[in-house]
């Protein structure tokens, strides 16, 4: 298993991140207005895969916060936070924060994501949520950056995702 630390503390997860030039897995996961989603709902668009355990943590508000003043103006890509919390608090973390150019996403129908991404913490006191990881897929869904944020409190690598991006085209 991969580890993790959250305060120095380390933490398992169930596996590890999809390998760089393999095809992302499809998923399930629900919008704030409760319709589910899937990879091919992005088809032909870049996308840019900000996993988090909960926007209700001041880290993971900060990455919501910095994709959406970074990508507001990305042609042909969408970023995407995905986190356990329910698709209410999701709507109201949006609006609250102004965020627009982000979409988030909810594993709250279907957490196979966090097990097929290998990101579920599975000790700890956050077990049952994810890591903090971000994956850039290309407009055919391979993987050419992934990032798998060694300290949960720690911000990921926003320059170097964007980076990523650029080059996918």
């Amino acid at each position: 298993m991969t580890t993790i630390t959250r305060r120095g503390e380390t933490v398992q997860i169930n596996g590890d991140l999809p390998a760089i030039g393999s095809v992302a897995p499809d998923f399930k996961l629900t919008r704030k207005d409760l319709s589910d989603v899937s990879l091919a709902d992005y088809a032909g668009m870049r996308k840019v895969l900000s996993i988090v355990p909960s926007l209700d943590t001041p880290t993971c508000a900060m990455s919501a916060r910095q994709f959406n003043q970074r990508a507001a103006a990305l042609e042909n890509t969408v970023v995407l936070n995905i986190s356990a919390d329910l698709p209410f608090a999701m709507a109201r973390f949006c609006e609250i924060e102004g965020i627009e150019a982000v979409e988030a996403l909810s594993m709250m129908r279907d957490r196979r994501f966090a097990t097929d991404y290998g990101i579920l913490q599975v000790d700890g006191p956050m077990a049952g949520l994810t890591a903090r990881a971000v994956l850039v897929l290309d407009t055919h869904d391979v993987v050419v950056y992934r990032d798998l944020v060694p300290e949960i409190r720690q911000e990921p690598d926003y320059d170097a995702a964007l980076t990523a991006l650029e080059a996918a085209g």
